[in-house]
């Protein structure tokens, strides 16, 4: 009997110690994965933004206002920010946008890979690219949750890009004067039509890109496409989720800087009413597009591209090299 008790612990020991030992190593490959999603996609949302932010600033400074947009306008306004205020205030608000765009890219980009593989998961298709609305689906998903978790800090950056430096000396000092002034609730003005712009945004530049990676790869016959023909299908994605969703975005920026800019727009519809009457459906809801259609597929091609090469060269550095 006494044999017996000594020899049942040792046999169960054996029979559970592979289990075990095989469950940290799947935690930390786990992990790796999500640390390197966040890696690559802070990297890839921060090169992005700075190579547009002079257009971008631009963009926004029209958005807000009744001015009509032209090439020629847009043009102007750039070059007379340079002579009154030097080359860097182009990069005026890129601050903030910095810390909005580093986590919000790093969160929408690692949540991606993630909702790609629940829905793979759900919809069994393990290891494989996933159908057309899944793929749409996990787009929708990522930019919503990316967009909810920073919405203050991309509302800190609209009103950097449309105000004098003076006003506001720091990002600390934006939220600082907008609570004490405006109220709390003020940091998630324009927070719906936000909502409501990401998901078809975020769903169709994330369709586009995966869709267009599939069909080279299934025409082409390599794994993997180079890196122009990343950003050219970056570019496309760009160039469709912009531009389906960007009355939204010009909604959202009235909304966001109606505190400084004496305008009151209690909601999306009202919003849209006041804009339409006063500028027109299209030089009013579509004001900057055109700009968007250099500036969009330029900063989102760059972005997926470097999310991409990046992702890429962290498993190549965990791996070897002989993993493509």
């Amino acid at each position: 009997m006494g044999n017996g008790v000594r020899e049942g612990p040792v046999e169960f020991q054996r029979d559970v110690e592979p289990i075990t030992a095989r469950i940290p190593a799947e935690d930390n490959q786990e992990k790796k994965k999500v640390l390197n999603s966040l890696m690559s996609g802070a990297l890839a949302g921060a090169v992005a933004k700075t190579a547009v932010a002079p257009l971008d600033r631009t963009k926004i400074m029209f958005q807000v206002s009744s001015k009509r947009f032209s090439a020629k306008e847009a043009y102007r306004l750039i070059y007379h920010t340079y002579l009154n205020e030097g080359f860097w205030s182009l990069w005026r608000g890129n601050s903030a946008t910095m810390v909005r765009v580093i986590p919000y890219a790093a969160i929408q980009f690692c949540a991606h890979e993630e909702y790609k593989q629940i829905l793979g998961n759900y919809y069994g298709f393990q290891g494989k690219a996933l159908t057309p609305f899944p793929r749409f689906i996990a787009g929708s998903l990522a930019g919503t949750t990316a967009a909810m978790v920073t919405y203050p800090l991309d509302m800190v950056r609209a009103r950097m890009a449309v105000t004098p430096k003076e006003m506001y000396s720091s990002i600390v000092h934006v939220f600082i004067r907008i609570s004490r002034e405006e109220g709390l609730k003020t940091l998630y003005r324009g927070f719906t039509p936000t909502i409501l712009g990401v998901i078809p945004y975020a769903g169709l530049s994330f369709f586009t890109y995966e869709t267009l990676k599939k069909v080279h790869a299934e025409h082409s016959g390599k794994a993997q496409p180079s890196p122009p023909e990343r950003l050219l299908f970056g570019a496309c994605a760009g160039l469709i989720g912009q531009s389906a969703s960007y009355p939204l975005d010009v909604v959202r920026r009235r909304m966001q800087t109606a505190g400084v800019l004496g305008h009151t727009y209690s909601s999306i519809l009202l919003t849209m009413q006041d804009i339409v009457r006063e500028e027109g459906l299209v030089r009013g809801l579509y004001k900057g597009l055109s700009m968007n259609w250099v500036k969009g597929p330029i900063a989102v091609g760059i972005s997926f591209t470097t999310f991409d090469l990046t992702q890429i060269l962290l498993r190549k550095l965990q791996h070897g090299p002989g993993l493509d």
